[in-house]
């Protein structure tokens, strides 16, 4: 999953427990509302964009769900959509045919088992078809306020490039950072770093100049890439 980012994911120093309130102090007071680029309407809405984006951009699908969620809202409405016509909607997505078909079988089992609502809980909403640990993790902090980290192609590079909360897979930095991360912060950490990891801290031509973050990171390469971008 990540080994195609080679050596702009190696490991940094280990940030001490003041450069991790640091750095999460100047992520709020750049944004201090982060949130989502999915655009949706309600936990079931969330549920179905976040099924959409595995391996998807967010938008391209905000693109499909713009249309989609003007036809359908419910999981009632989707299943009466049927998974034909729901893929006439998100076609456009990759691997829309696994989504779609995952996407109908969960809305079956969230009026079968839960009343049409989207639970809050992580052993619930792992048994949808579709549903990892990522993706509970993002319904559960993003609908539910809950402080989980979903943790990304992104914020693995951030966390590990940075020193933050280095690991050797998704588990292992979620963990890590659910362990270090100031609990003021906790609940929108998953926000900030995907978002820092999205338009700075980047795979192979990361922004070091225009970095908020850079006297406190703790990576190795990071001042050749600023010298470069001088």
């Amino acid at each position: 999953m990540h080994s195609g980012q080679g050596f702009l994911t190696a490991q940094g120093g280990r940030l001490n427990k003041a450069k991790r309130a640091q750095i999460f102090s100047l992520l709020r007071q750049h944004n201090p509302a982060p949130t989502t680029e999915l655009q949706y309407s309600g936990p079931f809405e969330l549920l179905v964009a976040v099924i959409l984006s595995a391996q998807a951009t967010d938008v391209s699908v905000n693109k499909a769900t713009a249309k989609l969620f003007r036809a359908a809202t419910t999981p009632q409405q989707f299943i009466d959509l049927g998974v034909a016509g729901l893929k006439q909607y998100v076609k456009s997505i990759g691997l829309y045919n696994t989504k779609a078909e995952n996407i109908i079988k969960t809305c079956h089992l969230l009026l079968r088992d839960h009343a049409g609502a989207v639970p809050a809980n992580r052993e619930a909403l792992e048994k949808l078809p579709g549903v990892g640990r990522k993706t509970a993790n993002v319904i559960l902090n993003t609908a539910f306020g809950q402080p989980t980290i979903a943790v990304d192609t992104h914020i693995f590079r951030v966390s590990n490039r940075t020193g933050l909360a280095p690991g050797k897979n998704v588990l292992e930095v979620e963990q890590r950072l659910l362990k270090q991360v100031p609990a003021e912060y906790k609940k929108d950490a998953h926000h900030w770093l995907i978002l820092h990891g999205r338009y700075t801290c980047t795979a192979r031509k990361p922004k070091c100049e225009g970095c908020i973050i850079f006297e406190l990171c703790e990576w190795g390469e990071k001042a050749s890439f600023r010298d470069k971008q001088q």
